[in-house]
């Protein structure tokens, strides 16, 4: 490998600062996730407590990678060529987190979608097979111990997972706009309900949109810059977006409950992490309701709940609506 002090050294030490801002964020989100929503269900908290253990692990990993070579190996040039093990393991932790947001937005897919599997199932496989394939890289980069032996023999094992992870982003970012508009163009809706379905269709796109830039910009450097390490700058975020997409959008839900009452007549903020901006004032909208259940325990979003009880009780005109709009 060509050493070039910016595009080496100067990579990693920038990929880290925007990993360690962007995992200040993750901490914030998870503080006001424990604010806001204490009656959710265990299922969503360990989802949470699991992002988090994985974010400090993927820090931990990161910096443990970048004090090896600018420290351990201060002075040596040859170094940048070999691959530590605790850098190895950050794209194996990298894609632990991935598949865990995958799985939660596929979940609501199958939600808003009435449970057709065959939309869910194409999302899972491909989701399962992105943390094969970096598995396979990491054991790999662990073997072989330097970038110029892997990038001989597995370079496609990498490129093949960030294209996986990009296309499972746009996937989702596709399902979940068309059922959420099928759902808005079969019911009959409020202005406010209306406004909140239009709110979260853009705050799916934005969310999805960073997560696939990361890891598209990521497998760029990687075919095109073979002689340095910027690709690794990119990689070094692509986990703290997944993180912060699935908090921010956990986070959004009582803005989004505040909308639909006409509580807030602001739309939802776009963008990942404006939910960070302020603490909304707690009203009785997490207390629970008739049945028992509170209302972020129902269902992840707002939608979601209009969307089960059509699906209970479906008329026979909207069952025909609704089964040749999937059909379309």
């Amino acid at each position: 490998m060509t050493l070039s002090i910016d595009t080496t050294f100067g990579a990693l030490l920038i990929g880290g600062f925007c990993a360690a801002a962007l995992s200040g964020i993750v901490v914030v989100q998870t503080f006001l996730y424990t604010k806001l929503f204490p009656r959710d269900s265990a299922r969503v908290k360990a989802i949470v407590g699991a992002v988090l253990t994985l974010d400090v692990m993927h820090s931990l990993l990161v910096y443990t990678s970048i004090w090896i070579y600018l420290i351990t190996y201060y002075g040596n040039e040859t170094k940048i060529d070999t691959i530590p093990i605790p850098l190895a393991l950050t794209g194996f932790v990298t894609a632990i987190l991935t598949l865990t947001v995958h799985c939660f937005f596929s979940y609501r897919i199958h939600k808003i979608s009435r449970q057709q599997w065959r939309f869910t199932a194409l999302i899972l496989v491909l989701a399962f097979f992105r943390l094969c394939c970096a598995t396979v890289t990491t054991a790999e980069m662990i073997r072989l111990k330097t970038f110029t032996a892997f990038k001989a023999e597995f370079r496609w094992i990498l490129t093949l997972g960030l294209a996986m992870s990009t296309l499972v982003d746009i996937l989702i970012t596709c399902f979940l706009t068309h059922f959420l508009q099928s759902l808005q163009s079969e019911i009959m809706m409020s202005t406010n309900m209306d406004r909140v379905v239009g709110a979260v269709v853009l705050y799916t796109f934005e969310t999805n949109l960073l997560t696939s830039t990361a890891s598209t910009l990521s497998m760029i450097c990687w075919l095109t810059m073979p002689n340095n390490l910027v690709f690794l700058a990119f990689h070094f975020f692509i986990g703290k977006l997944y993180a912060n997409s699935l908090l921010a959008t956990l986070n959004a839900r009582q803005q989004l409950e505040h909308q639909r009452r006409g509580n807030n007549p602001i739309a939802l903020p776009s963008g990942l992490f404006r939910t960070i901006g302020t603490v909304p004032r707690k009203t009785t909208d997490e207390s629970p309701s008739q049945d028992g259940v509170s209302i972020p325990d129902k269902l992840d979003l707002t939608v979601a709940r209009a969307v089960e009880r059509v699906a209970d009780e479906p008329s026979p005109s909207e069952r025909v609506k609704h089964v040749s709009i999937l059909q379309a």
